[in-house]
C-alpha cells in the first residue's frame, strides 16, 4: 500500500508550475526592477549634463533667464534658471548643488562660464535593486565661452 502511494506521489504534476514559478520570479523581478532603475539612473544623469550645458551657456550669453537688469550676470537668477530647467526634465537640484563660476578655467583656457550640479538619484524600489538603496550620487560639469 505504502509502494502504491509513492508511485501516485512520484507521477503528480499537479504544483510544478506554482513552485518552478516561486523559484524563478524572484531573480527574474530583481533582473527587471533592476534594469529598469539602471535606465533611470542613466536618464537623470543625462538630463543633469542637459542642465548644466544650459545653465553654462545661459551664465555665458547673459540670457535673459540668468541675469539681473539684463545687462548683469546674476548668480540667484542663474540659481532660479537651473533649478527650473531641471524640473522640466522632473529632476530636483537643491541650491547647495550648484555651484557656479562665472570666469573658470576649462580645458587650459580662461573665459568660460561653468557650471557644477550634484545631486543624488534614489531608487524607487530600495528593497530590489540593493545597489543604490542608499542613494547614489551624480554629478555633472558644463563650461561655455564668455560672450566678451
Amino acid at each position: 500500500m505504502r509502494r502504491r502511494s509513492l508511485r501516485v506521489f512520484g507521477r503528480a504534476h499537479g504544483g510544478t508550475a506554482a513552485i518552478e514559478f516561486a523559484i524563478v520570479a524572484p531573480a527574474f523581478l530583481m533582473l527587471l526592477f533592476g534594469t529598469v532603475e539602471f535606465g533611470r539612473l542613466l536618464w537623470t544623469q543625462q538630463a543633469l549634463q542637459e542642465t548644466a550645458i544650459a545653465g553654462a551657456r545661459c551664465m555665458a550669453i547673459l540670457q535673459t533667464g540668468c541675469t539681473a537688469g539684463g545687462r548683469y550676470y546674476s548668480s540667484a537668477n542663474t540659481t532660479t534658471f537651473i533649478q527650473q530647467v531641471a524640473s522640466q526634465w522632473g529632476v530636483t537640484i537643491p541650491t547647495a548643488g550648484i555651484t557656479l563660476t562665472p570666469n573658470a578655467t576649462c580645458g587650459g583656457t580662461t573665459g568660460f562660464s561653468q557650471v557644477t550640479l550634484s545631486s543624488t538619484f534614489n531608487t524607487a524600489v530600495p528593497q530590489v535593486v540593493l545597489l543604490a538603496a542608499g542613494g547614489t550620487s551624480l554629478s555633472a560639469t558644463a563650461c561655455f565661452p564668455n560672450n566678451s
